[in-house]
This record gives structure tokens, sequence and C-alpha cells, in this order.
């Protein structure tokens, strides 16, 4: 009777550990997906730093500055929330791949993608201006 004790407590601990170690894999799970969902719903529908007016900030890309760069300039300029999010907004843009380096004002009431219009601007006016040539 001792022995079947003693399985019984080991089965209750076993039985016990596989429930913890399923809710943590489910709490991981829930988070990861909550995290991922977010993360894809701000792509889309970031909304500006600021409501309103906003303030107005100068901000020069230099040459050579990739998009994650970039952003990184934005968001230390108090413009954006997040850099790896804007290089994901600029990504699936209509304007992947036109930012140009130079001096802009941009303002915390534009969205990324507005930002990145601006800084593609001249880019698509270049490009079409060639194309009215040919």
């Amino acid at each position: 009777m001792v022995m079947s004790g003693k399985k019984v407590i080991l089965g209750i601990i076993g039985t016990s550990l596989r429930v913890i170690v399923m809710a943590i894999i489910i709490i991981y799970v829930y988070r990861l997906s909550m995290t991922a969902y977010e993360f894809g719903f701000r792509v889309f529908a970031e909304p500006a730093v600021a409501h309103g007016e906003g303030r107005d900030v100068e901000v020069t890309v230099p040459m050579g500055k990739n998009t994650l760069e970039v952003g990184e300039l934005l968001e230390t300029k108090g413009l954006i929330k997040d850099a790896r999010l804007f290089y994901v907004q600029e990504k699936l843009s209509a304007h992947q791949g036109k930012m140009k380096p130079g001096a802009y004002t941009l303002n915390t009431s534009m969205t990324a993608a507005e930002m990145i219009e601006v800084m593609a601007k001249d880019s698509e006016e270049e490009s079409g201006s060639k194309e009215d040539e040919k």
C-alpha cells in the first residue's frame, strides 16, 4: 500500500507539471500572437505621433542611409514611435525604395505613410519627368 501511495503522489505531481507547462506554453503563444497582431495592425493603421497642428521638425537624410536608419533618425527626432514599424511600412508602400537623401520639413502630425510620400516625392517627380522626355 505504501508503494501505491507513492505512485499516486508521483502521478499527481507529474500531471500537475504537465498542466503548468501547457499553461505556460498557451500564455506564451497568446502573448506572441497579440504582439504580432498589434504590430501588423499598426503597419496599416499607425496614427501620427501628435494630433492637431503638431510641430515642424527639420530632418536631413544623409546619402547612403537605408530605410531602417532613416526610421531610427525619425524616431530620435520624435516623428515616429518605432523605426522597425517604419521599415515595414516603407517596404509595403507604393514608394518602396524611392526615398531620397536630402533636407525635409516633416511634422509630428504626419503619419509615417505621409512622411514616406514626402521623402519619395522628388524621386517620383524625376522619374516621371524622365518618362515624359522619352
